[in-house]
Formats: structure tokens, sequence, C-alpha cells
């Protein structure tokens, strides 16, 4: 995991100076403690921080080709590089690290060579005199652009590019952009989900989709261990490292009493796990709201609850370990919100996608920029693309069944975890941490009816839709413009994490 910045030369005589890249990049150090380079082009510039996780010790960046020509800095991971490694027998590999696989694969096939890459990846590649830049099918790697005096500018958050004083836009998911030829769409999730049956077995295929996704997340060279909320999605992928990591470390926060904590030390004592919690207070929020904002870059009301607690489990976890998985896409692929329940089936099947396919700017927003504030990658394993077919190809009735929402996971997985840790009703990170309506209760303190009435209207369409979520807007207002309004993903229902 890392962050990178660039710019790109779109007219042959820009009018102004470009705005220098050492400039942006320190906007976004905070997401790779362990390096920091950047390259020049004959049209553009590369600069990269490095959270180093594969290939420590060589995998420098940005890294050019053979002939150094080809010049890449990249974001993520390719849990499949080592299978594409091997057809690269007419490269000099330089590194054991998936950075260079996707260098010299663009290298042989061109911008197509995303289609290829199992993994969750942002990255921008200057081939001489041209531009490259790729997001994953699913967008769970930020990447952002604008454009000022003829030039490109991109970077993986936001920040990076305020001093640019220029229209910020984010870049899509499952799209390749090629200065020539402009953005190109590679994936699409309904099509996806769609070229497959539906197993003969069900729920075995869920359980081998799902082991497979957990196992090639464990791909590393530095530690890696879990955030454990107690609840089913990340217990149950701490069962499932378990045998594969010889000392597990598990990491849970919340306020004193929290269900959070209880569920979770049960599940570390049933696992035997490297167990390592905090206690956080109001005070505690209260002093880092701010910091907290100013990482996710959004004020939405339910994100910014759940980062809270995110925020505090990735500083324990950062002590530890450089990688932790976590249990986000859960709940979009089994139906674990609880309003889904109000929805007659081809709606439920219809906002399932719709979810699924707004996760880039909500959920994994939130993961991303709280994981990275604290140089710590997070990895999704319920967002593997394979279990995606398998997840999206279950019958409905195999997701919310006698009012028990994601049945199929826990039905599958029936002996892995303690029953009551299993079955246990879906609860929303916040509350589960006990940190849920702190703020909501100090916005009603210490706000008037008139005001949210005046002040709940902002531009670009958006309506606040709490006192809780203007004391947040207020304070997110302070470092960001409201034209960053149009890049903002919101959550679908308080019901949401």
């Amino acid at each position: 995991m890392c962050g990178l910045v660039g710019s790109f030369q779109l007219e042959r005589r820009p009018r102004e100076p470009a705005v220098p890249i050492e400039r942006l990049l320190r906007k976004i150090r905070h997401r790779g403690p362990d390096e920091r380079d950047i390259r020049y082009g004959k049209r553009g510039a590369l600069g990269h921080t490095r959270l180093s996780i594969i290939d420590v010790a060589y995998g420098h960046q940005p890294m050019t080709n053979e002939d150094g020509r080809l010049w890449i800095a990249y974001n993520g991971e390719i849990y499949n590089f080592r299978e594409l490694r091997e057809p690269l027998k007419g490269h000099h590999l330089k590194t054991h690290s998936d950075t260079e696989v996707v260098l010299h694969l663009y290298e042989d096939e061109g911008p197509e060579c995303v289609q290829r890459f199992d993994g969750m990846f942002a990255f921008a590649l200057l081939d001489g005199d041209e531009l490259v830049l790729a997001r994953d099918p699913l967008g769970v790697k930020p990447l952002y652009y604008a454009e000022r005096d003829g030039r490109l500018y991109f970077a993986s958050e936001m920040k990076a590019l305020l001093p640019l004083r220029a229209r910020i836009h984010e870049f899509p998911a499952g799209h390749w952009f090629h200065s020539r030829e402009g953005f190109r769409k590679y994936f699409d999730l309904e099509r996806w989900i769609t070229t497959s049956e539906v197993p003969a077995d069900p729920l075995r295929a869920l359980q081998v989709s799902l082991r497979r996704a957990v196992e090639k997340r464990l791909v590393a060279d530095v530690p890696v261990g879990v955030f454990l909320s107690g609840g089913l999605d990340s217990s149950l992928a701490a069962a499932l490292m378990r045998p594969h990591v010889e000392s597990l470390h598990s990491f849970s926060v919340g306020m004193v009493d929290s269900s959070d904590l209880a569920y979770a030390r049960l599940v570390a004592e049933s696992l035997g796990t490297q167990h390592h919690e905090r206690v956080f207070t109001e005070q505690e929020m209260r002093r880092i709201l701010p910091r907290v904002i100013w990482h996710l870059e959004s004020f939405d009301f339910a994100l910014v609850r759940s980062a809270i607690a995110n925020y505090f489990v990735a500083q324990l976890a950062s002590e530890y370990v450089k990688v932790v998985l976590v249990g986000e896409g859960s709940d979009e692929l089994f139906g674990g919100y609880h309003y889904l329940k109000d929805l007659s089936q081809p709606e439920r099947a219809r906002e399932l996608i719709r979810i699924t396919t707004a996760l880039h700017n909500s959920n994994l927003q939130r993961v991303d920029r709280m994981t990275m504030a604290h140089g710590l990658e997070g990895r999704e394993p319920y967002l593997d693309l394979d279990l995606l077919k398998i997840a999206f190809n279950l019958p409905l009735e195999f997701k919310q069944r006698d009012g028990v929402e994601k049945w199929a996971l826990r039905t599958a997985f029936e002996g892995m975890l303690p029953e009551e840790v299993l079955w246990r009703t879906k609860e929303k990170f916040s509350r589960g941490a006990g940190s849920a309506l702190v703020f909501e209760q100090i916005a009603e303190r210490e706000m008037s009816d008139r005001e949210f009435e005046e002040e709940r209207t902002l531009p670009h369409g958006v309506t606040l839709r709490s006192k809780e979520e203007l004391y947040y807007y207020r304070m997110w207002r302070k470092y960001f413009p409201d034209s960053l309004l149009s890049c903002l993903g919101w959550t679908a229902s308080p019901a949401a994490k």
C-alpha cells in the first residue's frame, strides 16, 4: 500500500510552470512512511511514497523497465502476481515485487493488461510521451485527478490536489485512461456476475471461494493481522486465517463495556490469537475527530461514526503489523443490512448491486483512509471477484431467511465460531464499539433547529440529513472546498456501517 501523485503535460506548450510534485506528495506522506521518491519524464512526473509490503528491500518506486522508457507509480496488491510473473521470460526481472509484473505486462499487452490482475490497485504509468492511469474493478484503491494550465494532475487522495485550486474528479472504478485514447471501461459488475451459473452446491462453493479469498490475501513479506470486532464478518476472516498464520494478531477497540470488545475476546480465546484491545473515551473521540475527518475526506455521518473506531483500531494494529484483513463487503454481498428486509426481492437484488458498486467512495474509502493514516494496509477478502460471482448468484432467500441476515454465510461455516458469534445480530461498527450516539447527542445539545434548517442545504444538490451531519460538515469545510462535494459518496441509509 502506498500513495502516488503525478502530472502530465496535455498541451505541448503549457501556459504556466507545473505545480511542484514534492508539494503535492507531502500531503499524503502518511500513506507510505518507508520511502519517498520522484521521477521526471519527457512530459510528466511521478511521485511515490511507499509502505513496503512485498519485496521490502528492492521494490522501490517509481520503477522503470529495462530500457528506461516506462516508469510506474503503483498503489495496491496484485494477489496473482506470481502466476503472472512466470510467462515474463523475455524480461530481465530485477525484483520480486508485484509492481514490476504490472510494469512488464503493460509493456507486453498495453492497458488491457488490467483485466489479468486479481487484486486491488491504482497506478500511473509514463510511457514515453504518453500517460496511462488505471483503477481496480471495484475501486478498492483510490485515485483522483484534476486539470490545470494544460496539465493533468493525479493523486491517491483529494487533499494532495488541493494546492492546484482546480476542479477535482474521482477516477472511475473499473476504468483505464490513456492520454491518446481517453477513458475505457473494462469492468462491469452486472456483466461479471452473470458470466457464471448458480453452483449445484451453493454453500460448498461459498466455502471454497471464501477460503481461497482469505488465503491469497495473506501474501506478504511482513506480518499480517486482522481487525476483530466480534461480528460475523471479521470473526470468520480470523477463523479462516488462523491455520495459515502461526501467531495471528487480532485487534479490537471500543468504549467501556461495548459489545464489540466482549465478543472479540470470545473469538480471540476460541481461535487462540494474540489479541490486543484498546478502550477509548468520549474525550479522546472529540480530540481526534478533526484528524479523522481530514483523513476521511468525507462528512457522511455513518462513515464518520465508524471511522472514529476504525481510526483507533488502525492505530493499535500499526504497532504490531503492516497488513490487516477486514470484513468490508460482506454486508453488500450477503444482504447484511436491516433495511433490505423491507424491499421486494427484485428491489433487493438491484439494491445489492448498487451498494456494492458504490463502495469505492463510502466504506472502502473509510477503510483506506483510516488504515493509511497509520501506514497500515487493509485487505478485503469479501470483495474477491470470484467470491462476488458466487455470492451474487446465490438465491436471494439464501441471503436473508426467516429474518436472519447473511444466512448462507452463517450456515456455510457453522462450527467454525462460537454459536453466539456465528448467529450474532448485525450491528453497525460504531454501535458495536459503543460510539454511535456520542456526536449525535453533542450536536443536539450545541445546535438549534433553526441553525440546522438554515444550513442543511449545500451546493451540488446535497442536503444534510441530521444535526450530527452538519456538525461534521462544518469541520470538513475547514479543510475542503464545496467543489469536492461532487466527489463524495453517501451511505444508503442510517442502517449502513
